[in-house]
C-alpha cells in the first residue's frame, strides 16, 4: 500500500475514533431518554390553536414515551417569556416549546434585544401547520371584503386585535397602514379568545386568527371577509383568500405554523424521535379531528423536511419584518 493511502487510512480511522469519542456521551444520553416527565412550554394561554396542538400531541406522546408529558402555559411579552424558558433549559430532550412561527422567526428583527439568540439557542423539531387564518370583522361594519374594509377604515377609527405583539395580525395591520394610508391601531392580547370577543362586541373592528377561535364568535357578531394563505379554508369555501381579492403582498400568501422547538444541542436521536412521533400522531383519529375542527388540511413533517422548510422559509419571514421596519422595543 502506498504511503498516501496509509496516511489517509490512519487519518480516517483517527477521525472516526475522535467522532465516536465526542458523540459517545450524547448517544448514551439519548439511549436512556426519557427517564422522567417531558415538558412542553406553550407561549400562549389555554384555549387557542397552539395550546390545542400541544395538549393533543402531548397526550399521544406520553403513551409512546411511557412518561408523563406536561403542558405548561407561559404567555406574555410577545411569547418571549415562554421561549426564553426553553432557550435556557438543558439540551436533554425534557423541555420543549411551542409558539407561533412569527415569534421564533421575526422576533429577532422586531426586538432589538432578546434574552436569547433565536439562531443559536434553539433548534426546530417539527412545525404544526395552522392552515388558512380567518380575517374577521365586527358584523355591523358594512364591508364584504378587505378592500371595502380598508375604505371604511379610512373614514372611521379602527383597531385590529392581535394575539401577541409582532404576531401575524400585527404585521398585517402595519402593512395595511403603510400601503393604504389607514391608521389601524393594533391591540395586543395574550391569546385569541379575548381578541375575538372584543371584535364581536365592537371593541375592536377586525382580527386575524384560527378558524376555530373565530368560529366560536361567528354567531355572536363576527363575520369573515377573507382568509390568508394560498388556498381557501375548507370550513369557509365561499370566503376568498386575500390574494384572490387582489392583495399582492407577500405577507398574505404565507402560511405560518406552530413550531415545536428544543434547546440547541439536544441529541439528534431525540429530535428525530420527537419529529417522527409528531408525524405518526398526525395520522391518528384525534389528530384528524383537531385538524377538522381548526380547518387545517396539512400535517407536520419529519425532522429532515422540517429543516429544509426552515432554511427556505425563515429568510422570507425575516425579510418581511426588515422591510416593514417595525420595532417593538
Amino acid at each position: 500500500m502506498n504511503t498516501f493511502l496509509v496516511r489517509r487510512s490512519v487519518f480516517l480511522i483517527s477521525g472516526l475514533t475522535l467522532a465516536m469519542s465526542m458523540t459517545g456521551p450524547v448517544w448514551a444520553q439519548a439511549a436512556k431518554w426519557p427517564s422522567k416527565p417531558v415538558k412542553i412550554i406553550v407561549a400562549f394561554p389555554p384555549g387557542g390553536l397552539t395550546d390545542a396542538y400541544a395538549r393533543n400531541f402531548g397526550d399521544y406522546l406520553a403513551t409512546k414515551l411511557g412518561v408523563p408529558v406536561v403542558i405548561e402555559n407561559k404567555p406574555g411579552a410577545g411569547a418571549i417569556i415562554g421561549i426564553d424558558a426553553v432557550a435556557k433549559a438543558p439540551a436533554d430532550g425534557y423541555t420543549l416549546s411551542m409558539s407561533t412561527s412569527g415569534t421564533y422567526w421575526q422576533n429577532r428583527i422586531l426586538y432589538s434585544k432578546l434574552p436569547y439568540n433565536l439562531d443559536k439557542d434553539l433548534t426546530p423539531v417539527t412545525v404544526f401547520p395552522s392552515g388558512p387564518l380567518v380575517v374577521g370583522i365586527h358584523d355591523k361594519i358594512p364591508a364584504k371584503n378587505m378592500a371595502e374594509f380598508v375604505a371604511w377604515a379610512k373614514k372611521n377609527p379602527a383597531s385590529m386585535g392581535t394575539y401577541a405583539p409582532g404576531s401575524y395580525p400585527h404585521m398585517v395591520a402595519d402593512q395595511t397602514n403603510r400601503q393604504h394610508g389607514t391608521q389601524i391601531q393594533s391591540v395586543h392580547y395574550k391569546g385569541e379568545a379575548a381578541m375575538w370577543l372584543d371584535v364581536a362586541s365592537g371593541q375592536s373592528q377586525i382580527a386575524v386568527g384560527s378558524f376555530q377561535a373565530f368560529n366560536a364568535m361567528a354567531s355572536r357578531g363576527v363575520r369573515a371577509i377573507g382568509v390568508t394563505g394560498s388556498y381557501r379554508s375548507p370550513k369557509l369555501p365561499d370566503v376568498p383568500t386575500l390574494s384572490e381579492q387582489g392583495n399582492t403582498e407577500k405577507l398574505v400568501t404565507l402560511e405560518g405554523g406552530l413550531p415545536l422547538v428544543a434547546p440547541a444541542g439536544t441529541p439528534e436521536p431525540i429530535l428525530k424521535r420527537l419529529a417522527d412521533e409528531a408525524v405518526a400522531w398526525s395520522n391518528t383519529e384525534k389528530a384528524a379531528k383537531l385538524r377538522e375542527t381548526f380547518a387545517i388540511p396539512n400535517k407536520p413533517k419529519n425532522l429532515a423536511d422540517t429543516r429544509k422548510d426552515w432554511e427556505s422559509e425563515v429568510p422570507v419571514w425575516v425579510k418581511l419584518a426588515v422591510d416593514l421596519g417595525l420595532k417593538l422595543d
